[in-house]
């Protein structure tokens, strides 16, 4: 990895991918479809240019909807089960892509811009109160 690069992929390595080596932003989601599909309190969103993604491997694909009704495709590997991207019916007119950050190789300065959904986040969870809360999206 050179620095203007950064590379991920799922937990068994059959997918892998390059993105520029900055996102354009960091959200964390507390929403109630995201915290059953990571599995977790919550899921970490990095935005990266959507012409920049390079990847190799086989994603598949779960349609969800939003809570603004817009279809939101969930990819993942089909053999690990991993969450690797998620991707909205508006994503590609904005240009962007959207990487679990859990699947970067490299995470350390990563620094969430914006909490999204935290009228459900989780009671235990307490947010750094410097960065920018939303209690829907």
């Amino acid at each position: 990895m050179n620095e203007e690069t950064r590379q991920g992929g799922c937990l068994c390595g059959q997918v892998r991918y390059r993105v520029p080596a900055k996102p354009v932003e960091t959200v964390v989601c507390h929403c109630r479809n995201c915290q059953k599909q990571a599995g977790s309190a919550f899921s970490v969103v990095a935005f990266f240019p959507r012409d920049s993604l390079q990847l190799e491997g086989e994603l598949q694909t779960f349609e969800d909807k939003g809570t603004s009704g817009q279809t939101v495709f969930r990819r993942f590997c089909g053999n690990c089960g991993s969450p690797v991207i998620t991707d909205t019916e508006h994503a590609p007119e904005m240009g962007l892509i959207f990487i679990k950050a859990g699947t970067l190789d490299e995470v350390d300065d990563l620094v969430p811009s914006v909490h999204v959904w935290t009228e459900r986040k989780h009671c235990w969870l307490t947010l750094a109160e410097d960065q920018v809360q939303l209690e829907r999206e």
